[in-house]
């Protein structure tokens, strides 16, 4: 079985079209006392901002330093899936999606292709390769050496390149993240380089933003990276309140409106949240009233969400509502409303 390794510096193919840089292009020609070295902090924030971002497959994988490659057969809960492009994710989450009680089981059929971090195209013959490399992302990660996915450089940019003397000796417009990677892992011991600002990147929240200088590439990152770890929180939190709901009848144990707790006017009725993403309201003392229908979803943002949806002009409408989730146990969930705080309820378990 060949190892991979994750972080490793590896000589690609591509080449570096390196110019000689004339004193009316570049207003830095000369002496540069702020260029980086192969080992500085910018380096590395540049060279994993740069590394494969094999991310948007995480959901078969669970590996955000491999991009699995097209074609490949995956076997999704039971159901054999053939994968020719991204556009036959929605088929997969759909799959995964039909109840929110199982656990979802994914297998391929091997070999599959993947493409590294590092740019390496590798063949995986068997899940325990497979498994390896999730295992060499995980020890990346530990060490803050895998991918920051969180922020897409803009390119083209430009990079100059010093002596150790800190005299200039050329510049290398970077058209592609795959080229910024290769140039960040080729760099000696004898050479250095300084980013030619401002630069655009454009953050996984949305944000674009100019960057004027390595402290302020390094700030875009820590506010992308702690936007990322929050989104990250708030989806384990979605998947355990889900968990915890599914299956299970509720009643109302507190909604406060107006400053007002309105819960007894929902004491005889119980709340079911269904595997299937359904929620039924059943009055537990008066059967002749039947029961009230609706469907539930849990999401996530930096927060995580309950919305429940009745339909109108019932008893239970006014459980309606985006909730944020405050707080949860195994038997008690109390939420707030997304748009006005003070609006508030709580789910006790039956």
């Amino acid at each position: 079985m060949k190892t991979i390794k994750i972080i490793a510096t590896i000589a690609l193919t591509s080449i570096l079209g390196f110019t000689s840089c004339q004193s009316e292009e570049n207003s830095q020609v000369g002496t540069n006392p702020n260029a980086n070295s192969s080992t500085s902090p910018t380096a590395s924030n540049y060279q994993r901002a740069a590394m494969n971002d094999g991310s948007d497959d995480d959901f078969l994988d669970r590996n955000t330093c491999t991009e699995l490659l097209f074609p490949l057969i995956a076997n999704v809960n039971g159901q054999q899936i053939l994968l020719i492009s991204k556009l036959d994710f929605s088929a997969v989450l759909n799959i995964m999606g039909q109840f929110n009680n199982d656990s979802d089981a994914v297998t391929f059929t091997f070999p599959i292709r993947v493409r590294t971090n590092t740019y390496t195209e590798v063949i995986i013959n068997s899940q325990s390769e497979l498994n390896t490399l999730k295992q060499e992302c995980e020890i990346a990660e530990s060490q803050g050496k895998d991918p920051i996915s969180c922020i897409d450089i803009n390119f083209p940019i430009t990079v100059l390149t010093y002596s150790v003397s800190l005299q200039q000796t050329g510049s290398v417009v970077m058209q592609s993240e795959k080229q910024l990677y290769t140039f960040m892992t080729d760099l000696q011991g004898d050479e250095l380089f300084a980013v030619n600002y401002p630069i655009s990147a454009t953050l996984s929240n949305g944000t674009s933003l100019q960057i004027k200088s390595d402290a302020e590439f390094q700030n875009a990152i820590s506010d992308c990276t702690q936007f990322e770890d929050e989104k990250d929180e708030a989806a384990d939190i979605a998947a355990e309140v889900e968990a915890i709901l599914s299956g299970t009848k509720f009643k109302v144990e507190t909604f406060i409106i107006a400053g007002a707790n309105t819960a007894n006017d929902y004491t005889n009725w119980s709340i079911e949240f269904t595997n299937d993403l359904k929620v039924v309201a059943k009055n537990v003392v008066n059967v002749a009233l039947g029961e009230v229908n609706g469907t539930y979803t849990v999401s996530s943002e930096t927060e995580a969400f309950l919305n429940i949806n009745f339909a109108s002009n019932t008893t239970v409408s006014a459980l309606d509502n985006t909730w944020v989730i405050s707080t949860y146990s195994d038997t008690l969930i109390t939420l707030k409303s997304k748009t006005d705080a003070s609006v508030t309820l709580a789910f006790k378990k039956i």
